[in-house]
């Protein structure tokens, strides 16, 4: 087994690179050994598997990921921590170091090809396919943890399971049903790749620094998209424009992207929406349905 890390062992390692935890990046690092083996058992991963990590830091949860017997690329925007990466998996976990691939890089920016080349080059080879992620494992900051999930699972059409830690209102937007209170773009999109629920809460203690806000576990478990002839892209505006002016009815959100109330009528009752609904009562795969009644009625009115 690995020895995982602790607050001393984190506290020194950021006195030893004179760092301070960075707000804008989110810097709050998981502490508690127990805290990381829950998230790791959570995610379901084991040995043959190919874990993507985003957010590694000191290492605390890439440790427990590499216990599980999987291997484990991370992705660190952060270039003190990144280098620092493997030394720790050698110190701490030396069996499986190698099993450890690093990218300095920001992870709305990562694709599969750089997956692919980090693991290669860990390898030692020049060239040669590498397994792709089935599983992405986060502790990821509140101001980007949507884009980074939807982006994820869109350049990584092989994740089965995403578990991210976030902070907690976050979650729930992300694992609330329709008609939920907090029911809005961010479940509406990740329900397009998946189903969301909640998987745990995870205590401000087990963090350094201490946060001032509560965080929770989600689990994605992937699924089809709904069955439509509707590109992603357009699904995606036109949730975005039914969630312009919350509240507001379909009738008046789809007004202005048919061109006319009584065009906006018609997309409606092609699509079977209620005109008097409204955006926070509609699933993904209404949204589908009324994203291609809408290309319907401008290709052939």
């Amino acid at each position: 087994m690995a020895t995982l890390l602790g607050p001393r062992d984190i506290r020194s390692m950021a006195e030893a690179l004179d760092l301070r935890p960075a707000k804008h990046w989110g810097q709050n690092f998981v502490v508690d050994a127990g805290t990381v083996r829950k998230i790791a058992r959570l995610s379901g991963v084991g040995p043959g598997d190919h874990v993507l990590e985003v957010g590694p830091g000191f290492g605390s949860l890439t440790l427990a990921l590499l216990e599980t017997g999987a291997d484990v690329t991370a992705v660190e925007i952060d270039p003190r921590l990144a280098a620092m990466l493997p030394d720790v998996a050698a110190a701490h976990a030396p069996d499986a170091a190698p099993r450890l691939a690093v990218i300095e890089a920001d992870a709305l920016r990562v694709s599969a090809a750089d997956v692919e080349d980090a693991r290669a080059a860990r390898a030692g080879r020049s060239g040669g396919a590498a397994a792709a992620p089935r599983a992405l494992v986060a502790n990821l900051p509140y101001n980007v943890a949507v884009p980074v999930i939807l982006t994820a699972l869109e350049a990584f059409p092989g994740l089965e399971r995403v578990l991210v830690m976030v902070q907690a209102e976050v979650a729930d937007r992300i694992a609330a049903p329709p008609g939920s209170r907090t029911y809005g773009i961010p479940s509406v999109k990740v329900a397009w790749y998946g189903s969301a629920r909640r998987a745990g809460n995870v205590g401000r203690a087990a963090f350094w620094p201490v946060p001032r806000v509560d965080s929770a576990l989600v689990l994605i478990e992937r699924r089809d998209p709904p069955a439509t002839t509707a590109r992603r892209e357009d699904v995606f505006a036109v949730v975005d424009a039914a969630f312009a002016q919350r509240r507001k009815a379909m009738r008046g959100a789809v007004r202005s992207m048919a061109g006319s109330p009584e065009a906006g009528d018609r997309v409606l009752e092609r699509a079977g929406v209620d005109p008097l609904a409204r955006g926070e009562t509609l699933d993904i795969a209404a949204f589908a349905r009324l994203t291609e009644a809408l290309h319907d009625f401008r290709v052939g009115g």
